[in-house]
């Protein structure tokens, strides 16, 4: 049985993971400029990043179309940045197994270890409990 430590993708990784892939989908992302979905979405914008907004609540979320899932994304995505419920994780994780996703981010206080595993099975990297524009500023330092 892997650890959850494991199951975490290391400093490398995550550097290679910022480094080479562009296309964030952003689940759970809020229109609220309060909420850490927005400002990390926003971050990663004006850092050169696309961003998919995925949220069914929303049209448009900062300037971008907004999806009602990642299986409704006409194109593909490389990153599904997830800012919702562990409860719903497994949901999400099957979702980007399903699209081709490369990477599941479980943003930080997030971990699903089951989940994680299931995507590291089927090819994926996974980055639990850290922030993604954390992790990208870190390195702009």
């Amino acid at each position: 049985m892997t650890t959850t430590l494991e199951l975490q993708a290391s400093a490398a990784e995550i550097a290679e993971i910022l480094d080479n892939y562009r296309v964030v989908a952003v689940v759970g992302l809020s229109n609220d400029p309060n909420r850490p979905s927005y400002q990390v979405a926003q971050y990663l914008q004006e850092h050169g990043y696309r961003i998919v907004p995925v949220n069914p609540g929303y049209r448009e979320i900062l300037g971008e179309k907004c999806y009602a899932g990642l299986r409704d994304i006409p194109f593909p995505v490389e990153i599904v940045d997830i800012f919702r419920r562990v409860e719903v994780i497994p949901e999400i994780v099957a979702e980007a197994i399903a699209v081709g996703a490369k990477v599941v981010w479980m943003q930080q206080g997030l971990e699903e270890p089951p989940s994680a595993r299931q995507a590291k099975q089927a090819g994926l990297r996974v980055v639990m409990d850290r922030c993604l524009k954390i992790e990208h500023n870190q390195r702009q330092v």
